[in-house]
């Protein structure tokens, strides 16, 4: 939709699109307004990046702008085609389209090595062969001026020819190093000399062995924004003290254009682990199973459990954008979701740990199917056919031999509302040779069925069930939170945060069961289970046997637990 450079009062706090309306006002960029994601292509996206893709695709949007996906793959140790292709896949999922405006860093190679060498010839820049550890002293720090490297002398043609040499790989990693030539005693530790260029003989997902030199982030970044035509360089707080040297350089090249950088705080939960190398680390160690394990905070581990891009959009809206970090209630989060799914998800019923019940009077091999509609509250959104059949399948936990007050779902003697069928009561409870209840024999009381002249008979409990004999199979994987700290990061002296990994945060449940409407659900359908929580279908199902993950419960499970 396009803004009428008027902003609405009821939209939450957005500055920049405060800034963005001002600049149009003003006529700059020509009232263009181009905006760009640029992911580094070392891991997957999580759902912290939700917030960047919302606000850099979105505000283009806003303003019938682009947004360029761009990917700074600067660091080919860590960067694979895998995090490119997953990084495609979460930006489309989450709704957003690039169109023809897909980029990379290592498109600009050449013409970034050629703004380095314009650098060097007008004494911007030189070739420094401190070790990276003497360069970091020589820096200084808060409290101490930087002190200039011995080698900030040397000669434009010396610097030239030094490069020149570093780029045909003479040299080994980190003999030397291009930094910018600024001032070491400025008050901004960017500002003192930074590295723009560093050796590194490694293989570049994309341009294979042609290059042994890599410019560094901070480099690359505003010199690929200028040649974008990019009008607004949107990026977290962390960037703020970059903002300086992101100008300085630009400034010193004749770039064709030069984007302004915009600042905004980051999207932090409680719970949730941000950090992409803590990521790595689980992912490496084995306490999750790739990137994409639903209790991963990625986007397409996100996906995989069964969050909707809806949800996370519309959280990213709520939250705001401002320039204050803070971190987000992981309760909100949930509530997206729980939120969503609600409206959109359709109601089955499954069972988890089953146990058969028998109705007495129904009469053997007699099946009735059942037009049970999917929404309640709204028939018209449509119907399944259930099966109901002598054997049943109800949660063992809906059974107490011993009632206590408040109880109001089966125990002997007494009566519940089987959902969609009528009232049955419990009669006899069949034990095996431990003791253990294995069956329930009930009566269905036939004039609570709908229609009939009691279908109006109250009882305080109402419960789900299967048909035994159409019961399909399925493995129950109950995903929950991964940590169980509120700040998983920190931990005391000798601590790990992998010390804080929630034992319970996935539970495998075999023997489970669904109703046969299921039958042909594919990977990524959501639903309900009644009275249970949101499932989805795991890419791990197969014909024979269906994968259904937990995505959340009907309602927060971990306020109790936190005594809220």
């Amino acid at each position: 939709m396009s803004h009428t450079d008027e902003t609405p009062n009821d939209l939450p706090p957005n500055f920049i699109r405060d800034r963005i309306v001002e600049d149009r006002q003003a006529g700059k960029n020509g009232g263009r307004v181009v905006t760009r994601f640029p992911p580094e292509p070392n891991g997957y996206l999580h759902v912290g990046h939700a917030k960047s893709l919302c606000l850099n695709f979105g505000s283009a949007a806003e303003f019938a702008g682009r947004c360029h996906l761009r990917f700074d793959d600067t660091n080919p140790a860590t960067e694979e085609l895998e995090y490119v292709e997953a990084i495609k896949a979460d930006v489309r999922w989450l709704g957003f389209d690039w169109g023809e405006h897909l980029f990379f860093a290592s498109d600009y190679f050449e013409q970034l090595y050629a703004y380095a060498v314009a650098l060097i010839k007008a004494g911007k820049a030189y070739v420094c062969s401190l070790s990276a550890d003497q360069i970091k002293e020589y820096r200084g720090d808060f409290h101490h001026k930087g002190k200039e490297s011995p080698y900030r002398g040397r000669s434009v043609d010396e610097n030239l020819d030094l490069f020149a040499r570093m780029r045909a790989g003479e040299f080994a990693d980190g003999e030397h190093v291009l930094r910018a030539k600024i001032d070491m005693a400025a008050g901004n530790i960017n500002m003192r000399d930074p590295p723009i260029y560093r050796i590194k003989h490694a293989h570049h997902h994309r341009t294979g062995d042609k290059w042994c030199i890599y410019p560094m982030y901070d480099y690359a970044h505003c010199v690929s924004d200028a040649i974008e035509g990019i009008t607004h360089s949107l990026c977290t707080l962390e960037f703020e003290d970059h903002r300086p040297l992101y100008d300085w350089i630009l400034d010193q090249l004749d770039v064709p254009c030069h984007p302004q950088q915009i600042e905004f705080a980051k999207l932090n939960f409680t719970y949730i682990m941000l950090s992409k190398r803590r990521l790595l680390e689980l992912v490496r160690g084995g306490q999750v199973k790739g990137w994409d394990d639903p209790r991963m905070p990625t986007l397409s581990g996100m996906r995989r459990r069964g969050y909707t891009p809806e949800a996370l959009r519309n959280l990213c809206e709520r939250v705001g954008v401002s320039k204050h970090n803070s971190v987000v209630d992981v309760t909100l989060l949930e509530h997206a979701v729980r939120e969503h799914l609600n409206a959109t998800s359709r109601r089955v019923m499954g069972v988890l740990r089953p146990l058969r019940v028998v109705l007495s009077n129904w009469p053997e091999g007699q099946v009735e199917w059942i037009d049970a509609p999917y929404f309640a509250d709204d028939p018209a959104r449509g119907t399944r056919r259930v099966p109901l059949g002598r054997e049943l399948f109800i949660e063992h936990d809906d059974f107490k031999e011993v009632a206590v007050k408040g109880w109001f779902r089966l125990s002997p003697g007494a009566e519940v509302r089987l959902r969609h069928v009528g009232i049955v009561r419990c009669d006899e409870v069949v034990k095996d040779a431990a003791g253990e209840v294995v069956e329930l024999r009930c009566t269905l009381d036939p004039a609570t069925r709908s229609g009939g002249p009691q279908s109006g008979r109250k009882v305080k409990g109402t419960i789900h069930w299967l048909s035994a004999a159409h019961a399909l199979p399925i493995e129950a994987r109950l995903y929950d939170r991964l940590f169980l700290s509120e700040s998983p990061g920190d931990v005391g002296p000798g601590g790990h945060f992998t010390d804080n990994i929630n034992p319970r945060a996935l539970e495998v449940v075999h023997g489970a069961f669904v109703e046969p409407s299921l039958a042909d659900a594919v990977p990524g359908t959501r639903v309900q289970f009644e009275r249970l929580a949101y499932f989805c279908v795991d890419p791990d199902s197969t014909t024979e046997l269906r994968v259904f993950n937990r995505t959340i419960g009907l309602r927060d499970s971990w306020a109790k637990q936190e005594g809220k």
